[in-house]
């Protein structure tokens, strides 16, 4: 796997230099596009407003509009020479609770592996952020933007968030009458929420739906016809407390089930053993 970016997180004077790999990918089946009349692919070419010329990515360079028309260029050397190494690096500003960000703040995860005669000093910050629960507030140089960063320690590793600044954040526009509740109904919605209390597995989920996609593109390929899903049949209730009510019995059915069929299991295992 290429290395995304090469940095210093430094706080004090500690300087552990590490190597930051992408931690997500992309497994969304894409769609090309197409002529209608005669299937072919549709092609966007890059020209010149004024010449009219196709140009390819050599010939193509960034620009700022300061005025009506008129342009400053600015290459990637530019940008480089106003970085100084501390910008450049990923400074720790403070420590603190991981309970204290919201999720609409993290952007971007990388994980951080740290090289050659940075391990001690990387793992030591590990391990005290874990031991503390905490996580370290930074900022750095990230292509041409000043980019706030979240340093979150896991068990196996580091995690390192790219994060969004507050004015990047949409204020909540929709708001909505807070009805009141009984405590019969907020203790029937807790005890609902424990009976599906389980530790999180993330190999538990998968997306169903490219599945569905990639089963509909094998069926389009094999010239067979595509068959509508059958719409589920949904029985909503309305009354709170009956729904409540048919939602926990619904779960208490569901482990009751799972746990005869891993009894039946183990029974079958122990005969043939």
């Amino acid at each position: 796997m290429a290395v995304a970016h090469r940095t210093v997180i430094s706080f004090g004077l500690v300087a552990i230099p590490v190597s930051l790999y992408t931690a997500t990918q992309d497994n969304d089946i894409h769609f090309n596009q197409l002529h209608k009349e005669d299937k072919s692919r549709v092609r966007y070419k890059k020209t010149c407003a004024h010449c009219k010329k196709e140009l390819k990515s050599e010939d193509i360079v960034k620009g700022f509009e300061y005025d009506k028309d008129r342009y400053v260029v600015i290459v990637d050397e530019d940008i480089e020479k106003i970085k100084t190494e501390k910008e450049k690096s990923i400074q720790i500003l403070h420590f603190a609770q991981l309970n204290q960000i919201s999720p609409v703040y993290y952007d971007r995860t990388y994980q951080a592996i740290p090289e050659v005669g940075g391990e001690k000093a990387f793992e030591l910050l590990r391990s005290a952020l874990m031991q503390e629960q905490k996580v370290a507030i930074g900022r750095t140089i990230m292509g041409t933007k000043d980019t706030l960063i979240a340093i979150i320690p896991r068990e196996n590793g580091v995690l390192i968030s790219t994060m969004f600044y507050q004015n990047d954040i949409k204020d909540l526009q929709k708001s909505y009458k807070i009805p009141d509740m009984n405590e019969q109904e907020l203790k029937m919605a807790q005890v609902l929420i424990n009976s599906m209390d389980i530790p999180f597995d993330p190999s538990q989920y998968k997306d169903e739906y490219q599945a569905k996609l990639k089963e509909l593109i094998e069926t389009k390929i094999s010239g067979k016809e595509v068959v509508a899903t059958k719409p589920e049949q949904v029985g909503y209730v309305i009354n709170l407390m009956d729904a409540l009510k048919a939602s926990i019995e619904k779960q208490n059915e569901s482990k009751t089930n799972k746990q005869e069929k891993t009894l039946s299991k183990r029974t079958k295992k122990e005969k043939g053993a």
